[in-house]
């Protein structure tokens, strides 16, 4: 089967009027992508994660350009500052995403495979299945990767942890996988707590792993670990450190190398930065907490 694939590209002050248009007309998938090159990876808590420009994209019928000229009637077609429109091909998508997604050690003997893909030759592998999804997160990204080499380095055996931002749920489900006693997995997102637990119950640790919506205090823990970006991390700081005793440990990711010191500072009132790891120009604290004053 065909499709017929209808682009606006807007400012992102008016996409959610734009995808209720194609929502209205029927559309069978609207999705959203940045229509430039502006780097984004989680929201503030309360905010909603949109570029400056982006582009709305929705999939239609492939005999469905009657939808073409009941958008040109709306409101919305003079918001346009682009407009493409195209022919897609029905194709096995999982399937193709997975083409350039083979499994990825981090540190000596933790594994992310996806599909029904297994690690090469090692007997000591923990292996973590995940498939694409609607969530950020597949161990692909710099941010991601320094938190689960951290948590191979580091196992956190028998620990109560927190992953705060869990998106697909993948270092929730690392932790769980490396020992953890508990893991409770929050996220701002409905789609990322829906990832977390679909992966959750692939890897048979959805015993292990509460999901639940990151609102109110965080839950007493062990440890810490949170991937989102530089500013929720700084204004989350106190947060993190009324949930966790002297010695627990905090582990920060999605801060650029640029963020780093100023992220350290905001943490030093509660916590000790005892590691710095840098990657392809993203860096991820790891600390302690200090003995209450």
């Amino acid at each position: 089967m065909a499709w017929l694939q209808i682009s606006l590209q807007i400012e992102s002050a008016y996409a959610d009027q734009v995808a209720e248009a194609f929502d209205i007309l029927g559309a069978a998938a609207v999705t959203l992508e940045d229509a430039e090159d502006s780097p984004l990876l989680e929201p503030a808590p309360g905010e909603t994660p949109l570029w400056p420009h982006v582009i709305v994209t929705g999939l239609f019928g492939a005999d469905d350009l009657q939808r073409l000229l009941l958008l040109q009637q709306t409101a919305v077609w003079g918001l346009r500052q682009g407009f493409h429109l195209s022919r897609v091909l029905e194709r096995a998508w999982e399937r193709e995403w997975l083409k350039d997604f083979h499994p990825m050690r981090f540190g000596h003997h933790l594994w992310v495979c996806p599909g029904d893909q297994f690690p090469g030759h090692d007997d000591d592998a923990v292996t973590l299945k995940l498939d694409p999804g609607l969530a950020f997160g597949t161990g692909t990204h710099p941010t991601t990767a320094l938190c689960l080499d951290w948590l191979e380095a580091h196992r956190p055996e028998g620990l109560r942890v927190v992953d705060f931002g869990c998106g697909s749920g993948i270092l929730a489900i690392a932790a769980a996988l490396l020992g953890a006693r508990s893991v409770h997995a929050l996220d701002i997102d409905p789609q990322a707590l829906s990832a977390t637990i679909i992966n959750a119950r692939k890897n048979g640790v959805d015993q292990k792993i509460r999901v639940s919506a990151a609102s109110g205090p965080i839950p007493d823990c062990d440890l810490v670990v949170s991937n989102i970006l530089a500013g929720p991390l700084m204004a989350l700081a106190p947060v993190f450190a009324r949930a966790l005793q002297a010695g627990a440990g905090i582990v920060l990711s999605g801060i650029l190398s640029g963020q780093a010191d100023v992220v350290a500072d905001a943490f030093g009132p509660w916590f000790h930065i005892d590691d710095r790891t840098e990657r392809d120009g993203w860096v991820c604290l790891a600390g302690h907490r200090l003995e209450a004053d």
